[in-house]
């Protein structure tokens, strides 16, 4: 590994949006408010199956202050979808023309001088159904009788995907000891501070403005013109601040696309902003998923072989569902090597909200699985957890074949750490136990999924007469602090500080093309793109430096702390300021400009690095109540050269949060498609007061794929918290969850069911 020393990079710094977030001044697609802005509201489908005969808008466009309602009959009718490569996955009209397939489906939407005289006007839309059977559970919509939801899809079954290496029978035949289990994954909903929002602007000239929370500015553009019969030039895409996005604003949503047809059809601004219920019932969730995992290991705990089937509820429609499919799978062999590995995964439709891509992906569904199940393997054969880790982890420089390939691998050092924490604890009391789980992580998505000829992630830079810096990019911050991360991988390769540097993102008229937030890319890709951009430009002004100081060409020059100077004798040089002033004149005035951008090469299906972590959770378990108290989560994390301390510390924090929340508190109950808690009532998220303490241990590895050496942060860590806290209620008493969330009434369920067992005995 690299151990230069950095200026600015591995120092701790605090976001540079920080005090305009907590000032109030930060804008929001909420606070955007254009001359003669109109509001939208939008109608839902009470049913979760149903043919739309008729819809009736004529009372609704004669109510005082009401300027139009737009129907399914007002777009062109195209179907829309994030995989724009594959038509078959482009399924969804957001507002269809024949028939709604779940309870919150948009079928009209209306445009009036107020909020409350639009969310009136939704009140006299007379819309005929026929209303059709329905199916709730992928298990029940594969069967023959099963309702039909898409016409043409045989058994609802939406996508599949198989991933299989080595002779997997082969491999089960070499085991000692088999184990087979069936596990049930719940939905999660996003829970993004702010919700769906969206400002579209369409003028007489036939350019369209949209103002919203996004993961891609530039993906959003694409969908957007794609629907609407637009150029994506003369759609453009403005993402003010964004209030989360954890995988649920990458994708089309109906505040976006219904203000942009009422903004196309009226000539007037118009702002839609879904309610906190709306948000929970009409945007898209979590995929639940039940899997079947069967996994064969010798006796002393060398692991041959696993096949698991997989059937996820898919919802209404495709999304981000078919990427989460085979992520999922993929994971799921995560992080260990086997002989033989055969998944089956079954992407299946029901009349129930989409499900899509949630923070980890579907590998937090799919470490759940595996990672419990190998703790009680380790109980079954007596074997020790961290030592079966141990010795059936990834290391550096092996193949997943025909997946993947490591390159920097932390995970053994992860394991010790952990290890070595546990260990301190010393013996713990009655119902308290320690739970642990591995995970290994993508660094970089390598997916496309427009088959865009741009490059992954682009980065503009210029530098002005005074020494500031405009860098420009195309990633997206959405509340992680990449815009931070960029600046201080470009503060360190021009040499300045951090307050030279001025980051413009989030507007595809102004910034290089960049697919966005997701798949933990952006300090790998974004990041690989500004540092090749700044070393550009600095190029440019070291060519001026070796004239202007009369230094032979075998002397090698660098910029450090604004000081232009002789590497072997740093004393020597010239302010950075002079240079760049000097260096504009030689230029006739134009500014130095550099350019980069970054495409990965491929190595393997998935992403070109991963980052390792081991995790433990330290929780109590009240046998009475069957409420889980948590004392302490602690993570060993390989995220190869840390970029920001301090934001790395947030990220980890943040991810083990959300991970905990998903692990024993938020879960989603429907009855007949309806969503019986779509308020922050009843959803039950953690809450600040009841987050435990969570440090963690940081392992040093270089990664050569990332800019100086980084790889990816926080993602990842949502993935191994449900099984630590599986594993720790499990060692804590006997109990064996395969369901989450892990509530006080499963956990009272599991101990009248053991009491009973003990009883038979």
């Amino acid at each position: 590994m690299s151990h230069k020393k950095f200026s600015v990079i591995n120092t701790p710094v605090h976001n540079i949006d920080g005090i305009a977030k907590v000032t109030g001044r930060a804008t929001y697609a909420f606070d955007v408010t254009l001359p003669g802005m109109l509001y939208g509201k939008i109608l839902r489908s009470p049913h979760p199956h149903a043919r739309i005969i008729s819809i009736d808008t004529s009372k609704a466009e004669q109510f005082p202050g009401v300027r139009g309602v737009v129907t399914g009959k007002d777009t062109l009718g195209i179907k829309q979808g994030i995989w724009r490569r594959y038509e078959e996955l482009c399924d969804e009209q957001i507002l269809p023309l024949e028939k709604v397939r779940y309870i919150g489906e948009p079928v009209a939407a209306v445009a009036a001088v107020t909020e409350e005289i639009a969310e009136q006007a939704l009140d006299l839309i007379d819309v005929e159904y026929e209303v059709l059977p329905a199916v709730y559970e992928p298990l029940e919509a594969i069967k023959k009788e099963a309702p039909t939801i898409h016409e043409g899809v045989e058994r609802n079954i939406n996508v599949t995907r198989h991933i299989e290496w080595g002779d997997v029978d082969e491999a089960f035949e070499e085991a000692d000891y088999i184990r087979e289990d069936w596990f049930k994954c719940s939905g999660q909903h996003h829970m993004c501070m702010e919700t769906r929002c969206a400002v579209s602007n369409f003028t007489p000239e036939g350019k369209l403005t949209v103002y919203t929370g996004t993961q891609s500015a530039y993906y959003h553009q694409g969908l957007l013109a794609g629907v609407l019969g637009l150029r994506e030039g003369d759609v453009r895409v403005i993402a003010p601040y964004t209030g989360g996005g954890f995988g649920g604003k990458f994708e089309l949503d109906a505040a976006q696309f219904c203000s942009a047809v009422l903004s196309m059809k009226l000539h007037k601004p118009v702002k839609i902003v879904f309610t906190r219920e709306e948000d929970f019932i009409a945007s898209k969730r979590r995929t639940p998923m039940f899997y079947y995992v069967r996994t064969g290991v010798k006796k002393d705990g060398t692991f041959c072989a696993r096949e698991s089937r997989m059937f996820s509820n898919g919802g209404a429609y495709t999304g981000m569902g078919a990427t989460a499919l085979y992520l999922t799978g993929f994971f799921h062999s995560f992080p260990y090597k086997w002989k033989g590995y055969r998944y089956d995964g079954y992407r299946v439709y029901t009349n129930t909200m989409p499900s899509t891509s949630m923070r980890g992906f579907g590998a937090p569904q799919g470490m759940f699985c595996s990672e419990t199940q190998i703790d009680w393997i380790c109980a079954d054969l007596g074997l020790d957890p961290f030592e079966v880790r141990r010795k059936n982890g990834h290391t550096p420089g092996y193949e997943v074949p025909g997946q993947a390939f490591i390159g920097s691998c932390g995970l053994e050092e992860c394991i010790d750490e952990i290890e070595k924490w546990a260990k301190a604890k010393g013996e713990l009391p009655p119902n308290r136990g320690i739970g642990i789980s591995a995970c290994g992580f993508m660094t970089g998505g390598i997916f496309n999924w427009f088959d865009t000829p741009y490059s992954f992630s682009s980065a503009v830079v210029t530098i002005n007469v005074d020494g500031t810096v405009e860098l420009y990019v195309g990633c997206q911050d959405i509340g992680q602090g990449s815009n931070t991360t960029m600046a201080i991988i470009a503060a360190e390769t021009l040499g300045v500080k951090m307050e030279d540097i001025k980051v413009h993102s989030g507007d595809t008229d102004h910034c290089p093309a960049d697919l966005g937030a997701w798949g933990s890319r952006q300090t790998l890709m974004t990041g690989n793109a500004v540092k090749m951009a700044c070393e550009d430009a600095k190029k440019q002004l070291l060519e001026f430096a070796y004239a202007e100081m009369g230094i032979n060409i075998v002397y090698d020059l660098d910029i450090k702390d604004r000081w232009v100077h002789i590497v072997a004798r740093p004393e020597r040089g010239m302010k950075y300021e002079e240079l760049v002033q000097k260096a504009l004149r030689g230029k006739d005035g134009q500014r130095i400009m550099g350019r980069g951008y970054y495409t990965p090469h491929r190595k393997g299906m998935i992403s070109p690095a991963y980052s390792y972590m081991m995790q433990a959770v330290d929780a109590e378990i009240d046998p009475e109540t069957g409420k889980i108290k948590i004392h302490e989560v602690m993570t060993a994390h390989d995220c190869g050269q840390p970029i920001n301390p301090l934001g790395l510390v947030g990220q980890l924090e943040g991810a083990a949060s959300m991970a905990l929340g998903y692990a024993y508190l938020e879960d989603m109950p429907f009855e007949d498609g309806k969503l019986m808690n779509p308020n922050l009532v009843d959803y039950k998220v953690i809450r600040s007061t009841e987050m435990p303490p969570s440090p963690s241990i940081e392992v040093d590895t270089y990664e050569e794929e990332g800019p100086y050496g980084a790889k990816e942060a926080g993602e990842g860590l949502t993935n191994p918290t449900a099984a630590a806290l599986d594993n720790a209620v499990f060692h804590a008493m006997g109990l064996q969850i395969k369901e989450l969330p892990i509530t006080p009434e499963r956990i009272r369920k599991a101990i009248a069911e053991k009491k009973a067992q003990e009883a038979q005995k």
